[in-house]
């Protein structure tokens, strides 16, 4: 059995609670039972780190995101390639190009791709990122779980849809070869969702720092659907030894 926590948009520096909010998840994450059968696999992180793509903004979340368990952090569009990987990542020679990142355990491996646009809220995932997916799933042998920021399909939530993932046609033929691929994790939507991509599980994660509301909850615009009062919440993802994928979600007091 795989578990892993999903965990996405925690937007340091977006509003004064975005520290603590960030944090109780992470204390959360830390409490939880060190068993090595029954632990977590990975932490996964699926962009919007900073809410400005200030330096200050990714050393906070460079310690908020420390943790015993393995973690995987990827950009969204509210990230800033060159900081993030400065400051975040550590790296000072990558230069602006995407961000897309492998972390490899005994169990799965996990292939975090970078769909962020410079300048742009929307989503894309250009070929060099497709190229280096792909070359990635070649070579697995085990499980291999696909992350990014933006979905690639309707999630029926006006403000989130109007900028999610451009042209998810590549990708989604992509994956149709290579059937090692249990779920598609996205972030970017600030509400937890399930549905379907390339024929297979789609989960988005809920937001950390708010949560959106969706139409029917009177969330129609975004002046109207952000709610930083809602608690954050994560997803649990669990890939059993049959290949069935299930997801809890928690609300993190």
């Amino acid at each position: 059995m795989i578990v892993i926590a999903h965990l996405s948009d925690i937007h340091i520096g977006a509003t004064p609670q975005s520290v603590d909010r960030a944090a109780s998840v992470m204390r959360y994450l830390d409490t939880l039972p060190a068993d090595l059968d029954a632990g977590l696999d990975a932490v996964l992180v699926t962009g919007d780190i900073a809410d400005h793509g200030l330096p200050e903004e990714y050393e906070e979340a460079r310690k908020l995101l420390s943790s015993r368990h393995p973690v995987l952090v990827g950009p969204g569009n509210h990230d800033v390639r060159e900081q993030f990987r400065r400051v975040l990542l550590g790296d000072r020679n990558g230069g602006a190009g995407p961000i897309n990142q492998v972390l490899r355990t005994d169990r799965a491996v996990y292939a975090m791709c970078d769909s962020s646009i410079p300048g742009d809220d929307s989503g894309h995932l250009d070929d060099e990122t497709l190229a280096w997916l792909d070359d990635v799933l070649a070579g697995a042998d085990r499980p291999v779980f696909v992350a990014f920021h933006h979905p690639p399909t309707p999630l029926h939530s006006p403000v989130v849809d109007g900028i999610r993932l451009h042209r998810p046609e590549p990708l989604e033929e992509l994956l149709g070869r290579h059937p090692q691929v249990p779920a598609v994790l996205v972030g970017h939507a600030h509400t937890g969702a399930a549905t379907t991509f390339a024929g297979r599980p789609l989960l988005a994660a809920p937001g950390v720092v708010s949560t959106l509301k969706l139409p029917w909850e009177g969330g129609t615009t975004f002046a109207n659907c952000v709610d930083h009062d809602l608690p954050p919440s994560i997803a649990f993802h669990v890939l059993d030894d049959t290949g069935r994928m299930t997801t809890h979600y928690r609300v993190v007091a």
